[in-house]
């Protein structure tokens, strides 16, 4: 049976994909997981046949006959998507399979902003294997980042932080470097007697350069002994992540009020507390009275919340499909301002 009371909503990241069957009132009828889906690392057809084969799955845990269109909207929030153009040829791919007969496409880092903020309005930075940060203002204008990596101005993620890990454990291996207890730890994280053998795993494709993501909880571990190397290391991603969420709230003119600002991702929802409250203290700067939220939600719920959104959802579905998907969303710990 044709659902248009349906929303698809889709979060498709670079390791995994989520799919949800939302109906009207906030209840989660079908829910399927698959490979990650980001059409910057497989491509927009591979991408596409992806989603379809999990928007079928998720009709078919809810019992249902899938037949086209699947729902009256669908809300895919993809990672890669950092780039309008990029955004406009998946629009169009999706469009092509007929799901519904509307669709919104977009960043997954605007899912993570939806997920933890009452209306969509202010500002997500987040930080999992890579960084990005957008931010939307009350009324309606967006600022967002490239987030293309180092070419476009990005230092973050824990792409990056493993690498920066294994980059100064083998400088202090090979006395280029200072001495820091990152060098033994690496060693230990991969098992081997010299870091020098992960340097040639890597080189010769024996290992994946994704295994290095595995080193950012090594890292804050580390600089959690007190380590100055790998404290500096954190130190920098306090300082980038602050600023990546001044900037927005300075361009989006929300240095007044208390803007939301959100932070997600499994670096920063893994932090320990002085990282979150010290990214807070220097964003308060900016916005003195801002609301911090750490947000350990899974992304399909914002891209499921933005679906509700499109289709004029009341406030009680809304609230309702937030208590069914178990999120946890943590207020700041300390605010001085109340």
């Amino acid at each position: 049976m044709t659902s248009p009371e349906l929303v698809v909503a889709i979060d498709g990241g670079n390791s995994k994909t989520d799919v949800l069957l939302v109906d009207a009132t906030g209840n989660v009828l079908g829910e399927a997981r698959g490979p990650g889906a980001s059409p910057q690392n497989v491509g927009v057809d591979a991408c596409v046949e992806t989603l379809e084969r999990l928007v079928l799955a998720a009709h078919e845990d809810a019992g249902r006959t899938a037949e086209r269109p699947f729902a009256v909207h669908t809300s895919a929030y993809l990672a890669g998507l950092d780039l309008p153009e990029e955004e406009e040829i998946l629009h169009a791919a999706l469009t092509a399979r007929g799901w519904s007969p509307s669709l919104t496409v977009g960043n997954d880092t605007f899912a993570l902003l939806r997920a933890g903020t009452s209306s969509g309005t202010g500002v997500a930075v987040v930080c999992g294997a890579g960084i990005n940060c957008v931010g939307v203002g009350p009324d309606g204008r967006v600022h967002r980042f490239p987030a293309l990596g180092r070419i476009s101005g990005d230092w973050g993620g824990g792409s990056h932080l493993g690498e920066e890990a294994l980059w100064w454990a083998v400088r202090a291996e090979d006395g280029r470097g200072p001495s820091t207890a990152l060098l033994p730890a690496v060693k230990a994280h991969f098992g081997v007697d010299a870091v020098v053998e992960v340097v040639h795993r890597l080189h010769f494709g024996r290992l994946s350069t994704h295994a290095l993501n595995a080193l950012s909880p090594v890292l804050f571990e580390v600089a959690g002994t007190g380590d100055e190397v790998a404290q500096g290391v954190v130190d920098r991603l306090i300082e980038e992540v602050s600023v990546l969420a001044g900037v927005s709230l300075r361009r989006l003119g929300l240095t007044g009020g208390t803007p939301e600002v959100i932070l997600g991702g499994g670096v920063l929802t893994g932090v320990a507390e002085p990282v979150i409250t010290e990214i807070e203290r220097r964003c308060r700067k900016v916005a003195p009275q801002a609301v911090f939220r750490v947000v350990d939600v899974a992304p399909v719920v914002g891209a499921a919340l933005l679906g509700l959104d499109a289709i004029g959802a009341d406030v009680a579905a809304k609230e309702r499909l937030r208590v069914l998907s178990g999120g946890v969303v943590s207020e700041s710990r300390k605010d001085s301002h109340g």
